[in-house]
């Protein structure tokens, strides 16, 4: 399983947030310059992050991003379903019930429904404030 850029940045951007929000509304430009993303691609992201109800925008002169809620109430496993859609490894878990039509016979189905089970258990067990908590200065992280 490959996670793409888009949901990798936006937990970029959410975590910059976090470290960010003391300082009030953060702008694109600021996450952009300290994460070395570009800001176009951000505003690809804000709209799913701001829709889900994730961020407060805040427009004007002082304007910028704002987190809804505290760090450690964000998991790393909200914010990829939102940008990533379904974390499911297999296309047969990505509705409940399981709609194909071998799931009764499926003689592999139970390790793709383990797998499915760990990656949700662990992704959503992170928060972003475990991610800040385990950056050794503060300030740099990879993602």
């Amino acid at each position: 399983m490959k996670f793409s850029t888009k949901g990798r940045y936006a937990l970029r951007m959410i975590v910059d947030l976090a470290m960010h929000q003391a300082n009030g509304c953060v702008s694109l430009k600021d996450i952009a310059e300290r994460q070395g993303i570009s800001k176009k691609y951000l505003e690809q992201i804000v709209p799913m992050l701001n829709k889900s109800g994730m961020l407060k925008t805040i427009r004007g002169y002082q304007g910028g991003y704002m987190l809804t809620r505290r760090p450690d109430q964000y998991t790393v496993g909200d914010i990829l379903r939102i940008t990533e859609g379904s974390l499911a490894p297999v296309s047969c878990l990505e509705s409940s019930p399981n709609q194909c039509p071998k799931a009764g016979e499926c003689m592999t189905l139970f390790v793709w429904e383990g797998l499915y089970k760990s990656i949700n258990d662990y992704l959503d067990s992170v928060t972003i404030q475990d991610i800040i908590e385990h950056s050794t200065d503060g300030g740099d992280y990879c993602i």
